[in-house]
């Protein structure tokens, strides 16, 4: 199931009586928040905590609750405000300042907790109106779905929920695979909550390929993903 919030439309456990908001609502589901930068940026630290826990604590006056919320973000959002930022056409007119602040609205904490982020840029014309050469969803799906497989074998349970200490027994690279690692660390400064995550993709990347052990090109793979960590606040 995918719930799809917009800036203008997303749920909340506001009131005397807390309900359930649109996190538990997509429990063991995904919600996709478009246009993420212009949601309100209380709304989104609040989603912090859940995409820790799996669960989400409101605290009122009189009681506090306690919702499950364990669900798969996606989010998506435009380069700049005008949204053609390194387009073909070179029509964008925003100021490295407006970038900034634009980008700025998504902080690191909440960054930090986003495993995979990518640019996805515009398609040319000749491209778009081309025949696709892609892979078919069906064996996609076929390879994801093995994938998973060992991961249930190998460890019981996705590697998404693994542990730390988990992580340190199942997602181990190879020696040069953790030299690129460390390297990455220093170049990117990323948080300990970064290295694990980077970790945990590159043993999905592995295990999509059918590889045992966490080579240096999963490890590569994992880090590109990470490519916005360095242009957020903290």
């Amino acid at each position: 199931m995918v719930y799809r919030i917009v800036a203008n439309n997303y749920g909340n456990y506001s009131g005397s009586n807390p309900r359930p908001g649109e996190i538990s609502v997509a429990m063991h589901g995904v919600l996709f928040l478009d246009e993420l930068p212009e949601f309100n940026r209380g709304v989104l630290e609040v989603l912090r905590e859940p995409l820790e826990s799996g669960r989400i604590t409101i605290s009122r006056a009189a009681r506090r609750a306690d919702f499950k919320a364990q669900f798969q973000l996606l989010a998506a959002m435009n380069p700049c405000p005008c949204g053609y930022l390194g387009h073909y056409n070179g029509k964008c007119r925003c100021t490295p300042d407006q970038v900034a602040r634009y980008r700025g609205k998504i902080s690191g904490p909440l960054l930090d907790r986003i495993d995979i982020q990518i640019e996805v840029p515009a398609v040319a014309q000749e491209d778009l109106l081309g025949q696709s050469d892609g892979e078919r969803s069906a064996d996609i799906r076929q390879r994801v779905e093995a994938a998973r497989q060992r991961q249930l074998v190998r460890q019981e349970k996705p590697n998404a929920q693994l542990s730390v200490t988990e992580i340190e027994s199942w997602c181990v690279p190879d020696a040069q695979g953790e030299a690129l690692l460390r390297q990455a660390i220093t170049r990117l400064n990323l948080s300990a909550r970064a290295y694990h995550r980077v970790l945990k993709v590159a043993r999905t990347i592995a295990d999509l390929a059918d590889r045992k052990e966490i080579e240096t090109a999963h490890i590569a793979e994992a880090v590109q993903y990470r490519r916005m960590d360095k242009l957020a606040p903290q």
